[in-house]
């Protein structure tokens, strides 16, 4: 079954090129039991994509305020640190209004400026269809147990289709806000899950408003689009560098024979760690044939890296920027999971993709041979 498309959003920084030198007030009312004194986080995304503490405040009777100047509109998120959960809202200057309820953070209502008032929209129907998903695959968990074949193929079919209507729901609002933050990230993530084709892709793009493709995201975004061409089967691998592990820059350019694999892996990624045995395997056959590897981590701790590079006797150069998805090699070529890797041939030429088990040593030895 195909993965439904992610509708609560693992947002990352929202920046558009609007300010407003009068800055923001963000006043906001909890319900619920709550003592005095309780801390607030006013939380936002590193460039690794952790949330950091921004700004602190402490609840009194029932409320709290952060005010300040934003020089542009990005991402926030609120936090108890008495409480699970936290509220997504748009950081932008004017004055913002926020209500929830201590035990349903989630569900925090937050209006007052323009962003903020499309976000909500959009989560508002978001949450509609997460409602509908759960109630599909409650009942199909039910049919299962019950081993009732005929109504979890009906509803197994019912779920693809409501895949369909998530698709549409974003692909629309995207056409339909093209002035909106949220929707430039809901492009992205259509790209990234390659939930659409990428001239699809480039065609909402194409509709946002200037500003909004001029915005860091947007900019984000049209780099993606670009690097996309580039890194299809077919174009020309793009040139890079990064540190070894002894601290030296490797490009791929010093390590091109006749045939390359770029693999991009991590530590941390256990589909990687079940893969490498096998790629071990196919180094070791072709690597007298003219086979090179390359290895590309998305880890962030160097000890992380050189320790899995021993274990798994993975015998063949290695470089890492240590940003995980961050990484200016990974940005370049698109990754946004691993592994992932990339066949080129000794005009730098794409050749095939993500091939894995067997099927990577078959084009290696079809290619080789």
């Amino acid at each position: 079954m195909k993965k439904l498309l992610t509708i609560g959003l693992g947002l990352a920084f929202l920046v558009s090129c609007n300010s407003n030198p009068e800055g923001f007030t963000l006043n906001a009312t909890v319900t619920g039991e709550l003592d005095n004194g309780t801390r607030v986080f006013l939380k936002t995304a590193d460039t690794l994509n952790k949330l950091v503490d921004v700004d602190t405040a402490t609840v009194e009777n029932g409320s709290f305020t952060f005010s300040g100047i934003q020089n542009e509109p990005q991402l926030h998120y609120i936090t108890l640190e008495t409480a699970m959960g936290n509220i997504p809202l748009i950081l932008e200057n004017g004055k913002i209004q926020v209500k929830f309820q201590k035990d349903s953070m989630n569900f925090a209502k937050v209006k007052g400026t323009p962003q903020n008032e499309l976000f909500m929209s959009f989560l508002d129907e978001s949450r509609e269809l997460s409602n509908r998903a759960r109630s599909m695959q409650n009942d199909m968990r039910n049919a299962a147990q019950q081993r009732d074949t005929a109504t979890v193929s009906a509803l197994r079919e019912e779920y693809i289709e409501f895949q369909d209507d998530v698709k549409n729901f974003n692909i629309q609002f995207a056409k339909d806000n093209p002035s909106a933050l949220i929707s430039v990230l809901i492009i992205n993530n259509l790209m990234m899950g390659k939930v659409i084709p990428h001239d699809e892709v480039k065609t909402l793009f194409d509709g946002l408003t200037p500003e909004m493709k001029a915005s860091n995201p947007g900019k984000k975004l049209q780099e993606q689009l670009d690097n996309a061409k580039s890194t299809e089967i077919g174009g020309v691998a793009p040139e890079f560098s990064a540190p070894t592990p002894e601290g030296n820059l490797l490009a791929l350019s010093d390590i091109k024979g006749k045939l390359t694999l770029v693999d991009f892996w991590a530590a941390w990624c256990r589909p990687c760690r079940a893969e490498n045995p096998n790629i071990v395997n196919v180094y070791n056959k072709y690597h007298d044939k003219g086979l090179n590897i390359i290895g590309v981590s998305l880890d962030t701790r160097a000890e992380d890296w050189t320790k899995a590079i021993e274990a798994d006797g993975l015998a063949w150069n290695h470089i890492s920027n240590l940003k995980r998805f961050q990484d200016p090699v990974a940005r370049l070529y698109n990754i946004n999971a691993i592994p992932a890797a990339f066949l080129i041939d000794e005009n730098g030429v794409i050749v095939a993709k993500d091939l894995r088990g067997p099927a990577l040593e078959q084009k290696v030895a079809e290619l080789l041979n």
